[in-house]
């Protein structure tokens, strides 16, 4: 599928910039041009309708919407495409306003999840030949464009050089374990997590609206308080301890400001400061007591019942504490919450015992992490000390999270759109027409 010689950024090819590279994923949207480094622009692959709008209405890069109790319709449920024509109503805005290219006159790398049905593979390559005329395709699954950067990042790295990764890709609808092997995903290897970025702010959401306030219909603001306060604990049971303190005693304690529609029109963190201050702990000591338990007193009850007043009358802010790091221990731990799902770090240990002997040491000593949901705080951290004790003594545990977990399978796909090779492992549309698309499907051995 891709050659095995490490490749780097190119500008002499005089066709690259007619390849359109598109991230197609279940939250966000990151399409631009093959060849650059990153995407002209991202966008959430849905359309959304503000209470001050009486339609739906397609995202924009530099929105300025007040959000609040938007309405979203999405096309990818569960990670795969249900609502074909509501895909293809963002892909036209997409193409035409956005990205300006023609596309009859261009090529199209897509990237899809694996083991995408039939089905809904026949109703993409609808999509792309039928109602954009693209000239030619070519499908992608995210582990491999993942391992094909990295490989290209460092070229006399293990990753390189073995050519055999493990890709532990932590996205909007789902996490998967992937093991690469010379560009190929070993797909009988290839283990699933159905928990994902989505589920994490659902999560949030019902946590926030049972203790403070109803958020249940305020995806993005919840999406943007997850994304600002949530971290990965790395000892759950101090933290719990933490999380019941009163006063300055509590480092996790913080509050979020919603916007009111007036003065701001996105939430924001009252005190980015006080929020970082869980780094603090991460020597695995409880913090020493700040206050004496006569200073806190009946003091501190008053003051925690006036605060619970204020934010009932208002509506306007609410408080996290242990919600912080339980939302993100779903991905670590799901049957604490009662699903029948294993763990992150069972799930590799799964996935590269299902691999031959001879790749399970290279596969622990090269494991990426990407997608959104791994950029919580202590992320790799927590997944490598949950790791270490299900993995033979005689292996090492090495663990690298990309430099932008969000872009890296973009950025694997400008990279291949540049190789000179790039338009031989295409279908053309008159491939697709005489073939079909069945047939068409097997040239990418998905």
């Amino acid at each position: 599928m891709y050659s095995n010689k490490p490749c780097t950024y190119a500008s002499s090819f005089s066709d690259m910039s007619n390849v359109v590279v598109l991230d197609n994923g279940g939250g966000l949207i990151k399409a631009g041009h093959g060849g650059e480094r990153d995407p002209a622009v991202i966008i959430p692959n849905c359309l959304y309708r503000p209470l001050s709008s009486k339609k739906f209405i397609h995202p924009s890069p530099t929105t300025t919407e007040d959000l609040t109790s938007a309405a979203v319709r999405r096309p990818i449920d569960r990670g795969y495409l249900i609502n074909t024509d509501l895909q293809r109503d963002i892909w036209a805005h997409l193409f035409s306003s956005l990205l300006h290219v023609t596309p009859s006159a261009s090529s199209l790398l897509l990237t899809e999840p694996l083991f995408t049905l039939p089905s809904i593979q026949r109703a993409t390559d609808e999509l792309v030949f039928e109602d954009f005329n693209f000239k030619s395709l070519f499908v992608a699954d995210s582990p491999s464009l993942v391992h094909l950067y990295e490989a290209s990042r460092r070229p006399y790295g293990l990753v390189s050089k073995a050519q055999c990764s493990l890709v532990v890709d932590c996205g909007f609808s789902f996490t998967h374990a992937a093991p690469v092997f010379q560009n190929f995903t070993v797909n009988y290897a290839v283990k699933r997590i159905d928990l994902g970025g989505k589920a994490l702010t659902n999560y949030l959401k019902e946590l926030v609206s049972y203790r403070a306030i109803n958020v249940m219909d305020e995806t993005f603001i919840i999406d943007d308080v997850k994304e600002k306060l949530c971290f990965v604990s790395l000892d759950v049971a101090r933290d719990l301890q933490i999380a019941r303190k009163r006063g300055k005693d509590n480092l996790l304690r913080c509050t979020y400001v919603l916007p009111d529609g007036v003065t701001h029109t996105k939430g924001f963190v009252k005190d980015p400061d006080a929020a970082k201050k869980y780094l603090s702990l991460s020597d695995g000591s409880l913090p020493k007591p700040l206050e004496t338990e006569k200073d806190v007193g009946q003091t501190e009850v008053t003051n925690a019942t006036r605060d619970r007043k204020r934010i009932d009358l208002t509506k306007n802010e609410f408080d996290l504490t242990n919600e912080r790091f339980l939302v993100p221990e779903m991905i670590f731990q799901p049957a604490d919450l009662g699903m029948n799902e294993a763990g992150l770090a069972e799930c590799i240990v799964r996935s590269v015992n299902s691999c031959q002997s001879y790749l399970q040491s290279v596969l622990y000593e090269s494991i990426i992490l990407t997608g959104g949901s791994t950029l919580f705080p202590c992320f790799a951290e927590r997944l490598e000390r949950e790791l270490r004790p299900l993995v033979p003594d005689n292996y090492q545990v090495k663990i690298t999270t990309q430099e932008d977990p969000i872009l890296g399978v973009w950025r694997g796909g400008s990279l291949l759109a540049s190789s000179p090779d790039f338009e031989a492992m295409c279908v053309t549309k008159a491939d697709y027409e005489e073939l079909g698309s069945a047939r068409c499907r097997r040239r990418f051995f998905h």
